[in-house]
């Protein structure tokens, strides 16, 4: 089977307000820590081959890596993650839930730690596991905040040859 990175429906069929949902309806972290095995458990894993240094995510506690792709007619960023732990899996799964199929500027703007805050994640992780989880986060808003620079300067670009003619 052929990855598809477009075909990762986290942030799209399932939100992060579906997960947060599902995890409120938890009545304890032993059931939500198992609910986040089984959300990492539908991501699908990257390709050997997309398992480069340039996509390592730096800062985890497990090996983890960043795909992205970007959509420039429809401005959306499509993300994969991949680990060798399943939990982690799970919790990169949270991410995309918020984040995949965004526009760069959205994902820039999203409030991440708002959101972690309001399902009481990081305070049920290790400190490890939380710092790796930022630096995931940390990644996909780097490269978003990138994309979304390299988008103004194009456009800004447009404007001034529009002026100029």
């Amino acid at each position: 089977m052929q990855f598809d990175i477009r075909s990762i429906k986290l942030g799209k069929d399932v939100t992060a307000e579906d997960i947060a949902e599902d995890l409120e309806f938890l009545d304890d972290w032993e059931e939500r820590y198992r609910y986040i095995i089984d959300l990492g458990k539908q991501l699908p894993g990257l390709p050997d081959d997309l398992k480069t240094e340039d996509r390592f995510v730096r800062g985890c506690q497990s090996q983890v890596w960043l795909e992205t792709d970007y959509d420039s007619d429809a401005d959306t960023l499509y993300l994969a993650v991949d680990s060798d732990a399943l939990i982690v899996k799970g919790l990169a799964a949270i991410v995309l839930s918020a984040l995949n199929q965004q526009s760069p500027q959205g994902i820039h703007d999203y409030d991440m730690d708002g959101f972690f805050d309001r399902i009481d994640l990081l305070g049920h992780l290790s400190p490890t596991r939380g710092n790796g989880l930022r630096a995931m986060v940390a990644k996909i808003k780097h490269q978003a905040t990138q994309l979304a620079a390299q988008i103004d300067t194009v456009e800004i670009g447009r404007a001034s040859c529009r002026e100029r003619v």
